[in-house]
């Protein structure tokens, strides 16, 4: 318990955290504020207000954020505070929802993730069940242009870019796997799974200051959830109606590991009777984990020390 803490924050759902330069912790809250935390006072500033949802967040290094909306889609805000302006908010002619994670290239172009074009953040659930696999992997280059790279994926979350920008990594939280998408290269536009079989279902990455990929396992896989996944398709989507409390549930626990480029584990931290559940990001600094969730109103904060 020692090593735990909570940082309580204005609102509830703070689905994605990343580290600042300036050693502020930014978050985004289910009501659109984009706040960052002074994580030794717990000092709170707002420094935006989508009027949306907020997910994923990237940190530019001209001091401006890239935002994911889910109701307004992939946002800019320059500056890293006051009003954002939409960067993509329709694909192939169709509104953008559930806009999930994003990260940039060095020359502006964003990849980003949408979970799923069936359902929305409330129905995350249905859409797990369901198991159609309507994720994508989206690019928008600088000049905006926007093209899916992928748009068959089990509820598309994290997404990281390798050092040298030659793949991305994608957490696919319906199939418990980590897939790698090659940019450059004799394999540049290929798929591969770097781990499958993870012991959890994956949320949203980070690259830490250590140079590994950390991830939030929001929960252990469940075994009812497995067997419904074997099902075929037409039993998938009844009982993907079925009310929230009959279906299955996620185990409460803390739960992060990371991983090399590779795919080694190095990390696997699941501290025990912390007041905290439901970790959906998780981002590393010098030896501290930040914690998100949306099922809470505060920031988890745990030393590896």
């Amino acid at each position: 318990m020692s090593n735990f803490r909570r940082i309580a924050l204005p609102g509830n759902g703070p689905e994605d955290v990343v580290c600042l330069p300036d050693g502020r912790v930014v978050t985004g809250l289910d009501d659109g504020r984009l706040v960052a935390v002074t994580p030794e006072t717990g000092e709170i500033e707002v420094l935006a207000d989508t009027a949306g949802h907020l997910l994923g967040i990237e940190a530019l290094p001209d001091g401006s954020l890239l935002l994911c909306d889910h109701d307004f889609g992939l946002l800019h805000l320059d500056g890293g505070r006051g009003r954002p302006s939409v960067l993509v908010d329709t694909v192939d002619d169709r509104p953008l929802h559930f806009a999930s994670n994003v990260v940039s290239a060095a020359d502006g172009t964003a990849y980003f993730t949408a979970s799923s074009q069936r359902y929305r953040i409330d129905q995350w659930r249905s859409d797990i069940i369901e198991h159609s696999g309507s994720g994508r992997l989206i690019r928008r280059t600088p000049d905006g242009e926007v093209t899916v790279l992928l748009d068959d994926l089990q509820f598309a979350n994290g997404v990281v870019l390798a050092p040298d920008e030659s793949f991305l990594l994608v957490a696919e939280t319906g199939a418990s796997r980590i897939t790698r998408y090659h940019l450059t290269g004799a394999q540049a536009g290929e798929t591969e799974v770097l781990i499958d079989g993870l012991p959890g279902y994956p949320d949203n990455m980070s690259i830490g200051s250590d140079g590994l990929v950390w991830c939030a396992l929001a929960s252990p896989r469940n075994p009812l959830l497995e067997k419904i996944f074997r099902l075929p398709p037409r039993a998938r989507r009844i009982l993907a109606r079925v009310p929230e409390g009959l279906g299955p549930s996620p185990e409460d626990v803390v739960w992060v590991i990371a991983f090399d480029f590779d795919g080694n584990l190095v990390h696997d931290v699941k501290p025990a009777d912390v007041d905290y559940t439901f970790v959906t990001s998780v981002a590393e600094r010098d030896g501290v984990l930040y914690f998100g969730t949306i099922v809470d109103n505060a920031l988890g904060v745990y030393s590896l020390n």
